[in-house]
C-alpha cells in the first residue's frame, strides 16, 4: 500500500510500484515511474521522463528532470534513469540529457549527499559515493566504487576510474584511472587507492599487480604507448589490463599525471607509490 501525503501533485502519467511513501508538497508530473518501496521526502520535484529504481531514498527538495543547463538543448525528449537503493539526499539535482532519446544516469546503491548535481547526460556506475556539494558538469563518467569527497568540482567530458577517490576541494579536469587517488588544483594522483582496495575485498596479489601495472605506466621511463602496449602482452590479470589500459585508450581529455605531496630536499618532486 502507498502512503502519499494529501498535498503532494501527482500527475495522470505517473506509474508507482508498491509501498511507495512521497512525502508532503512534492510534484510528480510527466512520465514518472517509480519503483517499489522507495521512499520520496517533502517538497521534491520529478518532472519529464524519470525512471526511479526500488528501495530507493529521494530527500527533501531533490530536483529530478528538469531541463538540462545546456545552450544546445532544444526541448528534445530524453530522460534520468536512476538505480535500485540509491540514496539522494537534501537538494540534490540531476538534470535530464541533451540529445533525443538520450539519458543521464546513476545506478544501484549510489549514495549521492546534500546539495550534490548531476549534470546532463552524466552516466554513473554503482556503489558510487559523491560528498557533500560535489558537482558534476554535462557528459561526466563514473566508474563503479568511486567515492569523491566534499566539494569536488568535476569538468565536463572528464572519466574518473572504477573505485578512485578524489579528495575534498579538487578541480578535475583530466581524467583519473581505476584504483587511484587524486587531489589538487588541478587535481593529480598521488598514491593508489588501497585502503578502498582492501575494503572491497581485491586481495593482495591483486593490489601488487596493481602496483606494478601503475610502476610500469610512470616510472618505467617507456613511452607511454610503449607502456601499455607491454602491459597487453603481459601475465597480469587479463581484467585488471583491461580496466587499466582500456581506461587509458578511451580517453578523451587525457589521463591527469602522477605527483606526491612531499617534496625532496633539492624540489624535485618525488614520484614514489604510496603502498
Amino acid at each position: 500500500m502507498n502512503k502519499i501525503d494529501s498535498t503532494a501533485k501527482i500527475g495522470t502519467e505517473v506509474e508507482l510500484g508498491e509501498g511507495v511513501e512521497i512525502g508532503p508538497y512534492s510534484i510528480l508530473q510527466g512520465k514518472i515511474k517509480v519503483g517499489d518501496y522507495t521512499k520520496i521526502g517533502a517538497f521534491a520535484v520529478m518532472e519529464a521522463s524519470v525512471k526511479v529504481g526500488s528501495h530507493c531514498n529521494i530527500g527533501h527538495h531533490v530536483v529530478i528532470g528538469t531541463p538540462p543547463q545546456d545552450l544546445s538543448y532544444r526541448g528534445e525528449e530524453t530522460q534520468v534513469i536512476i538505480g535500485d537503493r540509491t540514496t539522494l539526499r537534501e537538494f540534490v539535482t540531476v538534470h535530464r540529457a541533451t540529445g533525443e532519446g538520450k539519458a543521464t544516469s546513476v545506478g544501484d546503491d549510489c549514495f549521492i549527499m546534500a546539495y550534490c548535481h548531476i549534470a546532463h547526460n552524466c552516466h554513473l556506475g554503482n556503489k558510487i559515493t559523491m560528498a557533500n556539494n560535489s558537482t558534476l558538469a554535462g557528459y561526466v563518467e563514473i566508474e563503479d566504487f568511486a567515492t569523491l569527497s566534499g566539494w569536488v568540482g568535476v569538468h565536463q567530458f572528464v572519466r574518473l576510474g572504477k573505485l578512485v577517490m578524489i579528495g575534498g576541494l579538487s578541480k578535475v579536469v583530466m581524467d583519473i584511472p581505476p584504483y587511484t587517488l587524486a587531489d589538487g588544483h588541478p587535481a593529480r594522483l598521488f598514491g593508489l587507492n588501497i585502503v578502498g582496495m582492501k575494503r572491497r575485498g581485491i586481495n593482495k596479489e591483486k593490489r601488487e599487480q596493481v602496483h606494478q601495472i601503475y610502476s610500469l605506466i610512470y616510472h618505467s621511463n617507456l613511452p607511454r604507448s610503449q607502456a601499455l602496449q607491454e602491459l597487453k602482452n603481459s601475465s597480469f590479470d587479463p581484467q585488471l589490463v583491461e580496466e587499466i589500459v582500456g581506461f587509458w585508450e578511451r580517453s578523451k581529455r587525457g589521463i591527469t599525471r602522477w605527483v606526491t605531496r612531499r617534496q625532496k630536499n633539492n624540489n624535485e618532486e618525488d614520484t614514489s607509490f604510496s603502498w
